[in-house]
């Protein structure tokens, strides 16, 4: 992997484990677009812990010289961050459910799990 794709990633896997984040999920979407080369998804347990993860990533974000682009912070039900090349989508359990996004991307063998090396 080159230093451009996996920093982000990092960055923001970093970020999103720090604050607990629940049923993270990577996916690699780059053979499906040319948006990003990877999606987490990640569920907050509330609009206060989802604004909390999306803070933290835009933070370590801007400190690594990142400049994010931000959607959703307010009112937290669904926050999406991009960090060139790697999109980020905080969401409470229910908005999660009802978008199903990983199934919209039907990202099939190309999703790596949480669990997985980064």
């Amino acid at each position: 992997m080159t230093t451009e794709h996996t920093e982000p990633l990092d960055i923001a896997r970093a970020a999103i484990d720090e604050l607990k984040a629940e049923s993270i999920q990577v996916l690699d979407v780059r053979a499906l677009t040319t948006i990003a080369d990877d999606m987490i998804i990640c569920s907050g347990n509330s609009s206060r812990h989802v604004k909390r993860i999306g803070e933290t990533v835009i933070q370590n974000a801007k400190q690594a010289g990142l400049a994010p682009r931000v959607e959703g912070l307010e009112p937290a039900d669904w926050a999406l961050i991009d960090l060139g090349g790697v999109i980020v989508h905080v969401m409470q359990p229910a908005t999660r459910a009802y978008y199903q996004i990983e199934k919209l991307w039907d990202v099939g063998t190309n999703e790596r799990q949480a669990n997985s090396s980064h």
